[in-house]
């Protein structure tokens, strides 16, 4: 969305919001990894057409690419979620060293409450780690201004700058003023030789160590006057130090308190936080996760109180904080409940065919991250291990090489195309190199499916939806070695069923590409395919339907609940045939209703 109405004020989310400010900012390479909740940050960067953006194949490369743009003299931003900067954090740290040319942003979008994430780590600790600023906005105003504030703290200092953000606060939506797209890199476009300043051999590494240790003194001095901190000046009993998300969640809880809201948190601002705090009687540090800023202010010798009452796990609340500060608790609307609903894999979804497959096997199955890990659940139970992007080869691969000959046949490693192309590709060399006999299965479902149908290399569309290159998994595998290249469609049970034996039987490294398109894409839905109904009278109650866990298919008990018959629900169904192929008496047929 492009705004060209200065004076409207816009309701945007968080993350559309650092999308206007980087392109208010003048940023011209945006880079990402799709990862909620920081997805929509580039996809609202693809919509302004003198920004090059693009879907990098992992984090790691996303942020050397910006940080290329960045040394070509021109602003650069790099977005991803907590996880990702992990990936990330290889070039992250060494270019704290070398610096920056043009303005270099990275966004990091923490998921405190692990809404769509294996971990909750607290994001704010690379900042010291790697010895870079942070800033962390507290709404969406804030977001898209510090944005634009970070571009210029980094120019100021030769230095790149994290922002740091939460679910809360990506997905929330709030009044956003937009402004002109007056502000301007410091240097202008060019190709500059600085091999002191970029080429990090040990003599110019130790020069620029300690560069970085006098631009973090003068970052320590500029903290001070930062006009992102805010203080609200109430009571003297109770004050508050806050930042981010959870200044929000203070000011609704305790309006009477005195807080300190810090925006720049990285470095600390030490006389500020040693003034307010010499004006309150008791202090309290609010803040999510781990306690960082009351580990660094206890440490300038102020007592506080933290986490001794404050959750440190999940995301906060106003009742949590009122509550854990003054033992109350405002009253709030009467909870209501909801019957359960486990997360399931989509009707017509092409990983349920292959997990199927993979469930009758009694095999080990060393997973990975994506759509397909709800296959971890009932019915199909078919995962095992899931850690982190890429890690479901390795690890199998680890098996086979800890147990030998007593894994050979047991164990098989999934994971999806995109992750794949993330961090598989160089697990499957390591395979070859070191002569695995392992067996590998390829979700491809043709899109980045589980973050939104962001497109990656083998969809053969750019991030702005532009032709480029697809990549044939097929021929990549062959040429990196693998003999054993197998493409099926998942939809064909039996067909899976019977390839991934062989393969599972068979003394050297395969791999099976299970390819069929997510049945949410455009392409899938538009097509006219046939819904399936089950004919009651013929239907024996055998639930051998249900082992494939597809919510169009319920079970209706009859009178004494012991027995019952199938049913498909026509609206759901997304026309996969996969039942029918699993019904033994012919109970399920194509529907008349479409």
């Amino acid at each position: 969305m492009r705004f060209r109405d200065l004076n409207r004020k816009l309701l945007l989310s968080g993350n559309e919001a650092i999308a206007l400010g980087a392109y208010e900012a003048s940023v011209r390479v945006a880079t990402a990894y799709p990862g909620t909740p920081s997805t929509e940050i580039l996809e609202a960067l693809t919509q302004y057409e003198d920004i090059y953006t693009e879907w990098s194949v992992n984090e790691k490369v996303a942020l050397e690419v910006s940080l290329g743009a960045s040394i070509g003299g021109v602003r650069a931003m790099s977005s991803m979620k907590h996880v990702g900067l992990n990936v990330a954090a290889d070039p992250l740290f060494t270019a704290a060293y070398t610096g920056i040319r043009g303005g270099l942003v990275i966004v990091t979008a923490d998921d405190p409450e692990m809404h769509s994430s294996q971990n909750a780590q607290d994001n704010r600790n690379y900042a010291p780690f790697a010895r870079v600023p942070m800033l962390e906005p507290s709404d969406p105003q804030e977001a898209k201004e510090f944005t634009k504030l970070a571009f210029s703290i980094s120019e100021t200092f030769d230095i790149p700058v994290l922002v740091r953000t939460t679910t809360r606060l990506s997905h929330v939506s709030g009044i956003v003023i937009p402004s002109s797209r007056r502000q301007r890199p410091r240097v202008r476009p060019s190709i500059e030789r600085m091999p002191q300043k970029f080429v990090m051999l040990p003599v110019h590494a130790r020069q620029r160590r300690q560069a970085l240790e006098d631009r973090l003194s003068r970052l320590r001095e500029f903290s001070e006057t930062f006009k992102g901190h805010r203080i609200h000046r109430g009571s003297r009993e109770i004050g508050i130090i806050t930042s981010g998300v959870s200044y929000n969640y203070v000011m609704e809880a305790l309006p009477e308190a005195s807080v300190l809201k810090l925006g720049l948190i990285y470095p600390l601002p030490e006389t500020l936080i040693r003034r307010f705090a010499s004006r309150v009687r008791r202090l309290y540090v609010v803040e999510e996760l781990d306690p960082y800023l009351e580990t660094q202010i206890k440490a300038m010798g102020i007592d506080c109180t933290g986490k001794e009452i404050i959750p440190s796990q999940g995301e906060l609340n106003p009742a949590k904080v009122r509550s854990a500060i003054t033992g109350k608790n405002r009253k709030v609307f009467p909870s209501v409940e909801v019957p359960k609903r486990p997360p399931v894999l989509c009707p017509g979804c092409p990983h349920r065919g292959i997990f199927y497959a993979i469930s009758r096997l009694g095999v080990f199955v060393s997973g990975d991250i994506g759509c397909y890990t709800l296959a971890a659940l009932p019915p199909l139970r078919a995962m095992d291990t899931c850690v982190c992007m890429g890690a479901s080869i390795g690890m199998g691969f680890g098996i086979e090489k800890g147990l030998g000959r007593k894994a050979h046949g047991k164990v098989v490693s999934v994971i999806g195309e995109s992750t794949f192309i993330h961090s598989g590709i160089t697990h499957i060399v390591n395979m070859v190199y070191n002569g695995s006999t392992s067996t590998v299965v390829i979700l491809d479902n043709r899109v980045t499916a589980m973050t939104g149908h962001q497109p990656n290399p083998v969809t053969g569309l750019t991030a702005k939806g532009e032709p480029t290159v697809e990549l044939d998994l097929e021929a990549l595998l062959r040429g990196i070695g693998v003999e054993h290249v197998h493409v099926i469609n998942p939809h064909d049970i039996e067909d899976a069923y019977r390839v991934l034996k062989r393969e599972l039987k068979r003394k050297a490294l395969s791999v099976v590409i299970s390819k069929a398109p997510c049945a949410l894409l455009p392409e899938v839905r538009k097509a006219k395919r046939p819904a399936y109904e089950v004919i009651s009278e013929e239907c024996r109650g055998c639930r051998a339907c249900l082992k494939i866990g597809c919510p169009a298919i319920w079970w209706v008990p009859e009178d004494n609940k012991k027995k019952g018959k199938a049913r498909i629900q026509a609206y759901l169904c997304n026309g996969c045939g996969e039942c029918e192929a699993l019904c033994r008496f012919g109970a399920i047929v194509v529907s008349d209703a479409r």
